[in-house]
């Protein structure tokens, strides 16, 4: 580094392209500079971030991607590569409750940041679940022991690495889902709903998803559950003003129809509009499949997958509803899971079935509960997440996004938002086929491909293309996941590949 914190590039440095700047994008460029490497960075929209866009209008400001921070460390850690604290720059709010549950019975259930809290919420519901859930909870740990503190940063691009661990996942009992490990703990309906819930934050069924991400609950106990004030939007803006400061090249409105290949490496990009990017390696932050499909098209069936794409589940598709409020609704929190009445049947609807179903469950977000800055005064600011088809459902976005919106304002207006119809301002909504055409992210799936056993670890989409050496993924769809923790990872576990390549390049010198 140089006197000012800023490292030197020159043009004989190992030049690095980072194509999509998500969390995973970011993060890989963050880490390849303090490397040393000539970074840039592409993006096809106008703003970085990827799918974790911020949006104003009217007043009211809104973020389109994740809100729930959960492993802080992972953001303290980009700062710390160049001698920086994050806690200078971004302002972390522990929340309180985390999440509070709205069941179809008009019963609430607040899950809270202590146990003694915790216990006494669910002691409202089952008495005899308090003991169960904290043995659900050490469960929970010593997954993570394994699927996060061992696995989450390292790589899965050799069979072999994928058989040593076989033991272990067998001993944590990762062929069951999140919903069969929860139950065989949880004996209240309702808390075996709100306690299963979590893959669904990550784009999987929780009757479907291995339950290595049973992890989750402990990952929220060991670290809290956070807010960024100023939203996701101040902190992609933050990230970004360390990367300019660290000299790495950011062009925006910037999209790639191909990825140049010679032989066994990738030597470049070509964009839309027919520039060509040189590089000595890339890292690719978009959605493996579409990167495969659309970028890749003479490589798609080369790469190393266990299942065929006709064999592929996608996580499910999001409708996000974004509007304001004339009024403030102060008994809402900052998180709240409002629970249809049917569960199990509602996601066979949407995962498997792939239909829109007439009842749904929803997701709140109402940042004006911390941050009032979100809102102008004495209003609020809110969006609702819906889990709906992904595109290979055969639903009319044109015809049923209005009509799915007027049916989710209704139902909160009867429950926890009285008179919401008179007050509701400034309102706009997301579908998949937004999530297609601004993300170019496959089928319009919110998450990628959805966390199942066989499409987890070395099963996932690789970290490196096993037969293009110099090309790398830091993505949602790539291991180990998706959420913020999970492409957070995935950048990590790019690094340490590249310094083995690094290591095996010079071998051969």
């Amino acid at each position: 580094m140089n006197d000012m914190g800023k490292m030197d590039a020159g043009d004989s440095a190992t030049h690095t392209l980072v194509i999509g700047s998500g969390f995973g994008g970011i993060a890989a460029a963050l880490r390849m500079r303090a490397r040393g490497h000539r970074v840039t960075l592409v993006e096809r929209l106008g703003a970085i971030g990827g799918r974790a866009q911020a949006f104003e209008q009217g007043g009211f400001r809104h973020d389109a991607g994740p809100t729930v921070i959960t492993a802080p460390f992972l953001f303290d850690e980009l700062f710390a590569l160049f001698g920086e604290k994050r806690e200078d720059h971004l302002d972390f709010r522990p929340l309180d409750p985390w999440y509070r549950f709205h069941f179809h019975d008009g019963s609430e259930f607040d899950y809270r940041p202590s146990l003694e809290d915790t216990h006494a919420e669910i002691a409202r519901f089952s008495p005899e679940d308090t003991k169960n859930y904290d043995r659900l909870i050490q469960t929970s740990r010593d997954i993570f022991d394994i699927g996060f503190s061992e696995l989450a940063d390292k790589p899965f691009t050799r069979f072999g690495a994928m058989l040593k661990q076989i033991p272990q996942l067998l001993r944590l009992k990762s062929y069951m889902t999140v919903a069969q490990l929860v139950n065989s703990h949880i004996k209240h309906p309702l808390l075996r709903q709100a306690f299963s819930i979590h893959p669904l934050l990550v784009g999987g069924n929780p009757f479907d998803t291995t339950s290595i991400y049973a992890l989750i609950h402990y990952l929220e106990r060991k670290w809290g559950v956070y807010f960024c004030m100023g939203g996701t939007g101040k902190l992609v803006a933050e990230l970004e003003a360390l990367m300019r400061r660290q000299g790495i090249d950011i062009q925006l409105d910037t999209d790639i129809e191909e990825i140049l290949v010679q032989g066994d490496r990738v030597v470049g990009a070509r964009t839309q509009g027919g520039t060509e990017i040189h590089a000595d390696r890339i890292i690719c932050n978009g959605d493996p499949p579409t990167i495969y499909a659309e970028m890749l098209p003479a490589h798609k069936g080369r790469r190393k997958k266990t299942l065929p794409d006709n064999m592929t589940r996608y996580s499910m598709g999001l409708y996000v509803l974004f509007f304001g409020t004339k009024k403030k609704y102060p008994d809402i929190a900052h998180h709240t899971i409002w629970m249809g009445k049917r569960y199990k049947a509602l996601l066979h609807d949407i995962f498997n079935r792939k239909i829109l179903s007439e009842d749904f469950s929803l997701y709140l977000h109402r940042p004006t509960a911390t941050d009032a800055s979100f809102a102008p005064d004495g209003c609020d600011s809110f969006y609702v997440l819906c889990p709906v088809p992904n595109l290979q459902g055969e639903v009319d976005w044109k015809k049923e996004g209005p009509v799915l919106q007027q049916r989710i304002v209704s139902a909160l207006e009867k429950t926890i938002m009285p008179e919401l119809g008179a007050h509701i301002v400034e309102d706009f909504y997301m579908t998949p086929e937004d999530f297609k055409s601004r993300y170019r992210s496959m089928h319009g799936a919110g998450f990628s491909i959805a966390p199942k056993f066989t499409q987890s670890a070395w099963f996932r989409y690789h970290n490196r293309d096993p037969h293009l050496g110099n090309l790398y993924f830091s993505a949602a769809g790539a291991h180990p996941g998706a959420g913020m923790p999970g492409v957070l990872c995935s950048a990590k576990v790019v690094e340490a590949l590249v310094e083995e390549e690094t290591a095996d390049t010079a071998k051969t010198r």
